[in-house]
């Protein structure tokens, strides 16, 4: 199965060993990469895929969504201050994830109301991992799921912002091969992440 850096680190690898324990005779090798992976080229069964799906060939199952936040850490905003609105987000230092997950265009929402400002980063990071690391660092606040930072969030390491504004959430998928059909593992595995995820 193959997933991106962090998720897989942060959501995956934590919970494996349930899913071992229930298959025992089940070999399983995990593929953590944030670049999309040709599933076919490189014999992977599944993949899970955060955001919108670009490809429509792909045989897909949602499994399930995720708000997204802007979230920065208490160092950070205490030299910069808090923004209170989107508009503000143009004096500050964001750290872009340069996946097609990412990008420079954050759209907010509060009510009717709609606007989106563009972003000019003097950070970003091909890995979401580089993206956690220079919030967590007070190197600037991103735009991500909550999924990305949710131990964060809960002790206190960074903090949610614009929290009366709401940014399009943000969709968790399994990805089979095209043309084939899911493997028995591929499913049994499927299944079982869906329950885990939905917990959270």
């Amino acid at each position: 199965m193959c997933a991106s850096v962090t998720f897989a680190r942060i959501h995956i690898a934590p919970v494996l060993g349930d899913f071992m324990d229930r298959h025992p005779g089940l070999r399983l090798e995990v593929v953590m990469d944030d670049r999309i992976v040709d599933l076919l080229e490189e014999n992977i069964d599944v993949a899970f895929r955060l955001g919108d799906l670009a490809d429509s060939t792909l045989t897909a199952r949602k499994l399930a969504t995720s708000d997204r936040l802007v979230v920065a850490s208490p160092a950070y905003l205490e030299r910069h201050g808090r923004p209170t609105a989107p508009s503000d987000l143009l004096s500050h230092e964001p750290i872009l994830y340069n996946q097609p997950a990412g990008g420079a265009v954050w759209s907010f929402r509060r009510g009717t109301a709609e606007t989106s400002v563009t972003l000019r980063p003097r950070l970003s990071f091909t890995a979401a991992e580089g993206v956690r690391e220079g919030v967590l660092a007070g190197l600037g606040l991103t735009m991500a799921s909550r999924w990305m930072f949710a131990d964060e969030l809960r002790d206190g390491r960074v903090v949610s912002l614009l929290d009366d504004w709401t940014l399009s959430p943000v969709d968790l998928w399994a990805i089979y091969p095209a043309g084939r059909l899911p493997s028995a593992k591929a499913r049994a595995f499927v299944t079982w992440f869906t329950g885990y995820i939905g917990q959270k």
